[in-house]
């Protein structure tokens, strides 16, 4: 079944191509990696979907730094997309809000990028109002600070500048930056971050993202691609655009969705089928790529959630790449890729093979 529901996705695509007009990065002093990145993400596109892990090079199920990552371990080979978080790096700390060291993500985005894989970054960064974290939503007035004219803009001004000098410090072997796709501010569509829905209004939400364009730009940061991100639960395309900064500042478009144990599994497909309607609806007629920013069920306790689920939810949409979230070093239950031995493994196996999965060997 797997088999003749792949070869009518595959024969859909053929028969009806995207035709998106791809025009290349909105930054127009984009650097060659980076638009041969971009360039490459859409050749990829037709292909089938990149499966990515956030910060799987570094740390796994039960190892940190010295260790194969649990994906290679499983199914024979890397991800092709590596994701990972920049969180309290504003802060000039020499770790992240994961514990990991800054200096490994810099020397994993320059391996990922040697041996042909592609790179996303999120960036969890500290509430510049109160001190807090990403998760602090105790005031409403943290983004019109940050802005020209704000409390706290000198404040954000820093954290921008020392993440401008981090974007620009992971070479490519010819010397340049590596380019890499950021992805800030997500999940804006609800009130969990203090960039959420309810803690700023519109304009100020298109503000903070023209702003941070414009300063990293004019710090020299012409290596990303724009990545944006909505939350899951909106019911229309009006809705998922409705923060939407505009077709000039972005190059991708996502929402991330998860299945929760509350919601189960039906609520969850369904929740990715509309959502994947809407969005590569919007990435057709605005020529953007598409990709499902963050997904996953923790602990993977279904045994077939990998065919039975998952790809069976978006095998049929012209998805860049889907990223899976991470496997924690120091929490057992805190994993969404099966590692050996897990009860989901075998499943993950045969996920592997399908023809329209891209791992690492498939994208080189």
């Amino acid at each position: 079944m797997i088999r003749i529901r792949n070869l009518i996705a595959t024969l859909a695509l053929t028969l009806f191509p995207v035709s998106f007009s791809w025009a290349g990065p909105v930054d127009k002093d984009a650097t060659a990696e980076t638009v041969a990145l971009y360039h490459r993400l859409v050749e990829l596109q037709s292909k089938g979907t990149m499966i990515g892990h956030q910060d799987a090079y570094l740390y796994g199920h039960g190892w940190k730094y010295d260790g194969v990552p649990d994906v290679k371990q499983v199914a024979g080979d890397y991800p092709a997309v590596f994701g990972w978080e920049l969180g309290e790096l504003g802060l000039g700390k020499e770790e992240s809000l994961d514990g990991i060291r800054f200096e490994k993500i810099r020397e994993g985005i320059e391996w990922v990028h040697a041996n042909g894989g592609v790179n996303t970054i999120s960036w969890h960064t500290v509430n510049p109002f109160t001190g807090g974290d990403s998760w602090d939503t105790s005031s409403d007035k943290v983004v019109a600070s940050v802005l020209p004219g704000g409390s706290k803009e000198e404040v954000y001004a820093e954290m921008l500048d020392r993440l401008a000098r981090f974007l620009l410090s992971a070479k490519t072997e010819e010397g340049g930056p590596v380019p890499v796709i950021f992805r800030p501010y997500h999940e804006h569509t609800g009130s969990w971050f203090w960039w959420g829905q309810k803690l700023c209004t519109t304009e100020e939400y298109l503000e903070l993202w023209k702003y941070t364009i414009e300063f990293l730009q004019g710090k020299g940061v012409h290596n990303v691609l724009w990545a944006y991100s909505a939350a899951s639960g909106f019911d229309t395309e009006a809705d998922f655009l409705e923060r939407y900064p505009g077709d000039e500042y972005i190059d991708i478009v996502g929402f991330d969705i998860y299945q929760r144990k509350v919601f189960g599994k039906g609520a969850y497909m369904a929740g990715l089928k509309k959502g994947l309607d809407i969005v590569s609806k919007v990435g057709r007629e605005r020529g953007k790529i598409v990709i499902l920013a963050e997904t996953g069920l923790e602990s993977v306790p279904d045994p077939e959630w990998w065919t039975g689920t998952l790809w069976s939810s978006i095998e049929m949409y012209p998805l860049s790449y889907v990223l899976f979230w991470r496997n924690a070093y120091n929490q057992d239950s805190h994993h969404y890729m099966p590692y050996p031995g897990h009860k989901s493994a075998e499943d993950f196996k045969e996920f592997a093979k399908l023809p329209r999965t891209l791992f690492l060997e498939d994208v080189r």
